[in-house]
């Protein structure tokens, strides 16, 4: 039995908000067994009545976590601050612990710092970049073969290594980083992954199991979306979503599959989920066809082929795959009244006109005509370029995944996507002004932190269900990638 498991005294502990952060109780270790901690909370509530002091209950009962990002010491150079870092971040390979929700993992790994205690998919992709920098190959192969140790255990990759997080993956990345293993291994390392890759396609695709993740179009394409598998609260944001619901038309069932859904898709949240373009009140995930989701299955196709080079039918059918997905993103993703890839809308058969970061993805991955990539670029350089770098979406609506904040990730995706496509200068401008204002924080904070207001970059980044995170594994990687690869911007 996990502790969110645990009925009158779970729902008492997060309402009674006895610790800030919802995530910190899901993530304590229960000093005792499940029926025993239950039978003392009854007892207990039923001896003291209204004087029941829950707070010391849950202290004599739970362990609480502590955060993963102890403080630094600042004011050293921040290449020798992001070297401390790793060292901080780094997570042996854990021992099965009864009661705990975290999924053991056999290998060592990063995890990205603050609350954010457990390894993360797509955060560690972005992590690797850094790493690889650091010349560390052998924790970039630890982290891949720890994520196909969990495909293998659980048939796809958990949002992260915790109990609560097996309804939903992320965006998979698993294809990238075994392309980034195959730089430097060649062409074996296609191969090595091969199973683990396929595990991860079928579970988009619905092959073995009905996640509900592909959607056939009317004329014969397949897109996907994200869909979670529960349709109830979070365990880790657990007020969070009963107080949403309070306040939502929806019925209970579907705002909370569309809010997990979110949270699958690592934009959580952004006003690219929501019908109103407003307010979450309104969000409907599982109805949008994200345009960087595709991209990545596109990506995981293609892979595959590579991977299946010893067998023809095998390798036809994926490079057939990716050909009719490369079509499906091109007809189904492009707004031409907007002039830039957006997610596809169902409930309107078209796509959406809320611009955001995710439209870069066709550049990253080359799948843009040389006329798309061009009104891609100058969106970015009239629209989204702002002094810190490139801003996530134009709508400041106080979600994190919204003006005016900046992501690591997205700053990559962006000038690579411009790199590809011969835009160097508006790429190495973008870096120029992330690079500068990671330093400017970094010298007032001593910190690295999870996001950056990059329209104003004398203010905080903020938004979001929890305060800002510092440590921070993929703003890291990122800056180091950076930092190597624009040494003079």
């Amino acid at each position: 039995m996990e502790i969110f498991e645990l009925g009158p005294l779970f729902e008492e502990v997060q309402r009674s908000a006895v610790f800030p952060d919802s995530k910190t109780f899901v993530d304590c270790l229960p000093r005792h067994g499940p029926e025993r901690i239950l039978a003392a909370y009854a007892q207990a509530k039923a001896a003291a009545g209204a004087a029941f002091d829950l707070p010391a209950f849950v202290r004599e009962h739970f362990t609480a976590p502590r955060a993963a990002t102890p403080d630094v010491p600042a004011g050293e150079d921040i290449e020798h601050h992001i070297a401390t870092l790793w060292g901080i971040l780094h997570r042996p390979p854990d021992k099965p612990v009864a009661g705990s929700s975290l999924l053991s993992l056999p290998h060592p790994y990063i995890v990205p710092g603050g609350r954010f205690r457990e390894i993360y998919y797509w955060d560690s992709y972005f992590t690797m970049l850094g790493l690889r920098e650091n010349g560390d190959e052998a924790m970039i192969q630890n982290m891949t073969d720890n994520f196909a140790h969990l495909i293998a255990r659980f048939g796809h990759v958990p949002n992260g290594n915790r109990s609560y997080y097996l309804s939903r993956s992320q965006p998979p990345y698993l294809a990238l980083m075994v392309e980034l293993l195959a730089e430097k291994q060649g062409c074996d390392a296609y191969r090595r992954y091969r199973t683990p890759l396929l595990a991860e396609y079928a579970y988009w695709m619905d092959e073995i199991a009905a996640t509900r993740h592909a959607v056939a179009l009317d004329d014969g394409l397949v897109l996907n979306r994200y869909y979670d598998q529960l349709d109830t609260p979070r365990p880790e944001a657990f007020v969070e979503d009963e107080h949403l619901a309070t306040r939502s038309a929806q019925p209970r069932a579907t705002l909370f599959r569309h809010i997990r859904s979110a949270a699958e898709s690592g934009w959580d949240f952004s006003t690219r989920w929501f019908a109103d373009g407003a307010t979450m009140e309104t969000i409907e995930t599982t109805e949008i066809l994200p345009i960087d989701l595709n991209c990545l299955l596109h990506f995981l196709e293609l892979i595959l082929a590579r991977a299946h080079e010893d067998t023809p039918v095998q390798q036809h059918r994926f490079r057939l795959a990716a050909a009719r997905r490369a079509e499906a993103i091109c007809r189904y993703g492009w707004c031409e009244s907007a002039r830039f890839f957006c997610d596809h809308r169902l409930v309107t058969g078209q796509p959406s006109e809320r611009l955001s970061l995710a439209g870069v993805m066709p550049l990253f991955f080359k799948l843009a005509t040389p006329g798309q990539a061009e009104a891609v670029m100058a969106r970015i350089r009239d629209d989204f370029l702002k002094p810190g770098g490139v801003v996530t979406t134009l709508i400041h609506s106080g979600q994190q995944w919204d003006a005016p904040n900046g992501w690591a990730p997205l700053q990559w995706l962006t000038i690579r996507g411009l790199e590809n496509y011969g835009c160097h200068s508006l790429a190495a401008e973008i870096a120029r002004r992330w690079i500068k204002l990671n330093r400017d924080v970094y010298a007032r904070t001593g910190k690295l932190m999870e996001k950056y207001n990059v329209v104003d970059p004398t203010l905080e980044a903020g938004g979001g269900e929890y305060p800002s995170q510092d440590g921070f594994g993929w703003t890291n990687g990122v800056l180091l990638k950076l930092l190597r690869g624009y040494p003079r911007v």
